[in-house]
């Protein structure tokens, strides 16, 4: 890969999204949740895992950077804004789920560490 080919920097940036989303499933699972969908698009946002434990959906943000600090501060507002218009939209899909609780959980990723779960990260605009 030449350093100034976007096209392949894209490929290699996406491959690296999916291997970290993997690596956040796969620690979750481990912690008894099970996945309920994959990079989920609507409304002009993407929620990348949607997991169940007992009576809890989380919708997750999956950030890898450098450092589990720098992972924490990507999740913006506008970011939750969009994240949010997408899980308003997953919820108007899936009206059965609708006695459940609804929360927004982040996921960090750094290199050499374990991913960090965090709970409950941030509110889900609009619900």
């Amino acid at each position: 890969m030449r350093p100034d080919d976007p096209r392949a920097r894209r490929r290699a940036t996406y491959r690296a999204g999916l291997r970290g989303e993997a690596l956040a499933l796969v620690a979750l699972m481990l912690k008894g949740y099970r996945p309920l969908a994959r990079r989920f698009s609507a409304a002009g946002g993407e929620i990348d895992l949607i997991v169940r434990r007992g009576g809890t959906i989380a919708f997750v943000e999956v950030k890898a950077r450098a450092s589990l600090v720098s992972a924490q501060e990507a999740i913006g507002d506008r970011k939750r804004q969009r994240f949010s218009r997408a899980v308003r939209a997953w919820i108007g899909r899936n009206p059965h789920l609708a006695g459940l609780t609804f929360r927004a959980d982040a996921v960090f990723l750094a290199h050499g560490a374990w991913p960090v779960h965090l709970a409950d990260a941030f509110p889900i605009e609009g619900l």
